[in-house]
């Protein structure tokens, strides 16, 4: 079965959802339902990226994935997001700010499953990417996110 929908369409749905997850992320007091809705969009959005998106869109989207499984604590799906998000990083050489958050997602879930050392090791991957960006912003967004990931908190 296909979903007949316009690029237009898609590509609003993508990121419509994107910010959606993003909120209910941020938010202090998420319900259950909420959590639900978290995890519902970030695939959604994904899906309507694989239409319309990039190989850029994909990978912030595995991304978002796995830091809203990583919030549930179900670091098994966490890790397999963030490893997709770190590969298509490494194979479509996306750049050192999605690298690095691409590491980070790693130690985000490796965090929530108790494993410190694979946690420390991505943490450090993440710091050196880190290091090479060069839009200060970024860089300190980057940051925050990196240094949050022992703590769980969720940099607003």
């Amino acid at each position: 079965m296909e979903i007949t929908m316009d690029f237009t369409t898609h590509k609003q749905m993508a990121m419509d959802l994107f910010n959606l997850t993003w909120d209910l992320i941020e938010k202090t007091d998420r319900t259950e339902n909420d959590d639900d809705m978290m995890l519902y969009a970030a695939n959604a959005s994904r899906y309507h990226w694989s239409v319309v998106g990039t190989p850029l869109n994909f990978a912030r989207g595995e991304w978002q994935i796995s830091r809203v499984y990583a919030i549930l604590e179900r670091s098994e799906a966490a890790l397999h997001h963030a490893r997709k998000s770190l590969s298509l990083c490494t194979e479509h050489q996306l750049g050192d700010f999605d690298l690095a958050f691409a590491y980070e997602a790693l130690a985000r879930a490796y965090h929530a499953a108790g494993n410190s050392d694979e946690q420390e090791r991505y943490l450090s991957l993440a710091l050196k990417c880190a290091e090479k960006v060069e839009q200060e912003d970024n860089k300190n967004w980057l940051l925050k996110n990196i240094t949050s990931v022992s703590t769980g908190a969720i940099p607003v």
